[in-house]
């Protein structure tokens, strides 16, 4: 399948899942601002990690792990600016225009603060 190892994506795609039915089931019973914590669970950048585990060993395995951490903490601070907007926009807006600026938002935060913070 396109020189994909078959067996990470499948790990990512439980990880992922298992979280937002985690985060769902968690808002429903205790409340969308302890739900939201859990929507934020870092399940995908996990499940990356566990992935490179299984192609990487030593100190190969140390600098792709941290490569992915750089990225995913630039991921993360856009989803903080992401999350903050749609706070807003949402009530502004409504839930599909509000959450679609919000996306817009992101893309255009990742971007920025990946370039400001490694350079070009």
């Amino acid at each position: 399948m396109f020189g994909i190892d078959l067996f990470p994506v499948l790990l990512r795609f439980l990880f992922g899942g298992s979280a937002v039915v985690a985060a769902t089931l968690i808002a429903r019973a205790f409340g969308g601002r302890i739900g939201g914590i859990f929507a934020a669970f870092p399940a995908v950048y996990l499940a990356a990690v566990v992935g490179l585990s299984l192609e990487y060993e030593g100190s190969e395995l140390l600098f792709v792990s941290e490569e992915l951490s750089k990225g995913a903490l630039v991921g993360m601070l856009a989803d903080i600016g992401c999350a903050l907007a749609a706070s807003y926009l949402i009530l502004r807006y409504g839930w599909k225009k509000g959450l679609g600026y919000s996306l817009l938002l992101w893309a255009v935060l990742a971007p920025l603060i990946y370039f400001a913070w490694f350079g070009f």
